[in-house]
């Protein structure tokens, strides 16, 4: 019997032809024994009679192409089943680079008999040399007959199919979710990143100009009875300022902080203080006071004024630059502590959920997105914690917050609650979006069922969902019209009801 190498001699020369050129009949066909060689290498045919072997080389349409030609098309009518006798088909779907199926030599595809596949799902195309032979969907009644045993073995290759295409599109969806998770995480975490980059990198300049601005006044040496009235003032001046180093970021408008600044330059100027605008926004963030800025003139002089007031404004920058510095790292550490209760790292599968911290967890992966967001919040505090897989259950919150927040294209009123209720803990899910059409609220739980354009979705959110509640002993329902839809989840309170 000849070998799947001397298969290479069967081809028909052919030029090398440009790419995207369709595959086709060859220009010499080759011989019915030659075809029922290759056919005994496609191992789903594995146990057919001679005469089913020829019966399939002699119905069957041989064709042939180049690395690059195109076997099919994506959207085109499916109408033949596919015998790769040697070479290798890729079909990928334009809306995705990823490769969607590969059929190799050896491989019986296409459209099956008992198969529902009305349209290619994507664009089949050649990877070297390839060679196939195609039976018309209008023989598959005579083969069924002619070869009784091809049911069965379409029946197989089918679900094979069906498993390893369900496996593929989960893992996309897994990437997909993946990778949005990554995007969150990452413009949350580069806020603070690089305000503690940027603080730090300035902070070594500005102590080396502090330590200037301390030796320039202590090389005036000022009389022991000034030197104490300046160190009086400066505990003054901080127990006035109210323990600046604690005022919410963001309290003050910028408008006022801009006029604050240019009274302060007018003061400098006013005291004959050279660069004031070097010193003036220093000052203009804190709440200093103009009044203690006249007790240090009188304190000090007008000599020493100049010196002493750049030392003050030197060293609430320095403070103030350390300070982002702790904020920025306490924010990454927090942030880096809900990843961790997130994906519950480092702890068994099986926890004791507080649900209401699962969605605060939950939430925080989605700060990005909540700008223009009014996120209610709902919980009920004597609510017992539930018995769960505690990272399943944040891949269901992740799903149903997402699917709410695009429902609202970021804009609008996201509800979570939680209560009580019998032996269920119940979870709502609100947001404010246009509702769910009622002709396809039936099938929203369908996988691969989506409404989002090409790209954005799989349609496997919410049949994940359903799926872990399922797992649960749960229930999933859902109850929308415009402007309110709400996802319940109900969770058995009960370890024992559960598992």
């Amino acid at each position: 019997m000849a070998t799947v190498d001397s298969y290479e001699s069967l081809l028909p020369t052919l030029p090398v032809p440009p790419a995207d050129q369709l595959a086709g009949p060859p220009a010499q066909p080759s011989s019915i024994s030659d075809i029922v060689a290759g056919l005994r290498t496609i191992t789903p045919l594995d146990g057919l009679t001679e005469e089913e072997y020829t019966w399939i080389a002699t119905k069957g349409s041989e064709r042939v192409g180049q690395d690059r030609s195109i076997v099919f098309r994506e959207g085109e009518p499916a109408c033949n089943m596919n015998f790769i006798l040697q070479g290798e088909v890729q079909v990928r779907r334009r809306r995705s680079n990823a490769a969607l199926f590969i059929g190799r030599a050896g491989s019986m595809t296409g459209k099956l008999p008992f198969s529902r596949m009305k349209t290619y799902g994507g664009e089949g195309y050649s990877v070297g040399s390839v060679w196939a032979i195609d039976v018309p969907e209008s023989l598959f009644p005579e083969m069924l007959t002619a070869i009784p045993s091809m049911a069965q073995r379409c029946v197989s290759q089918l679900l094979d199919r069906v498993r390893e295409v369900t496996r593929m599109e989960q893992q996309s969806e897994k990437l997909n979710a993946l990778g949005k998770l990554a995007a969150n995480l990452s413009h949350e975490l580069n806020n603070p990143a690089s305000a503690a980059q940027r603080s730090a990198a300035s902070l070594f300049g500005e102590l080396k100009e502090y330590g200037e601005q301390k030796y320039k006044l202590g090389n005036m040496c000022l009389p022991d009875e000034t030197t104490e009235k300046y160190k009086a003032w400066i505990k003054n001046a901080r127990a006035r300022m109210s323990a600046y180093s604690n005022l919410p970021k963001g309290s003050q408008n910028p408008l006022a902080n801009t006029d604050r600044e240019e009274m302060l330059v007018e003061w400098l100027n006013a005291h004959n203080v050279p660069n004031p605008w070097t010193i003036a926004p220093a000052l203009s963030e804190t709440t200093l006071a103009f009044d203690l800025l006249d007790e240090l003139a009188e304190v000090v002089g007008p000599e020493v004024l100049p010196i002493a007031v750049a030392t003050v404004a030197s060293s609430l920058r320095v403070e103030r630059m350390a300070e982002t510095v702790v904020d920025s790292t306490v924010r990454i550490f927090d942030l880096i502590s809900a990843i961790k209760d997130y994906s519950y790292m480092d702890q068994a599968p099986i926890q004791d959920v507080d649900l209401a911290q699962s969605l605060e967890n939950t939430l925080v992966m989605f700060n990005s997105r909540l700008r223009n967001v009014q996120v209610e919040l709902e919980f009920d505090p004597n609510l017992e914690t539930v018995s769960a897989y505690g990272s399943e259950l944040n891949q269901v919150w992740t799903a149903l917050i997402e699917n709410a927040l695009d429902a609202m294209n970021d804009r609008g009123t996201l509800r979570l609650l939680t209560k009580g209720g019998g032996q269920m803990a119940l979870v709502e899910v609100w947001d404010s979006g246009p509702g769910i059409d009622p002709e396809i609220r039936s099938r929203i739980f369908e996988p691969f069922f989506t409404t989002k354009a090409p790209g954005r979705g799989l349609g496997l959110g919410l049949d994940t969902v359903q799926r872990i509640v399922n797992k649960h002993s749960g229930f999933v329902t859902v109850e929308s019209k415009p402007g309110a839809t709400c996802f319940q989840i109900r969770l058995p309170l009960d370890r024992l009801q559960a598992y």
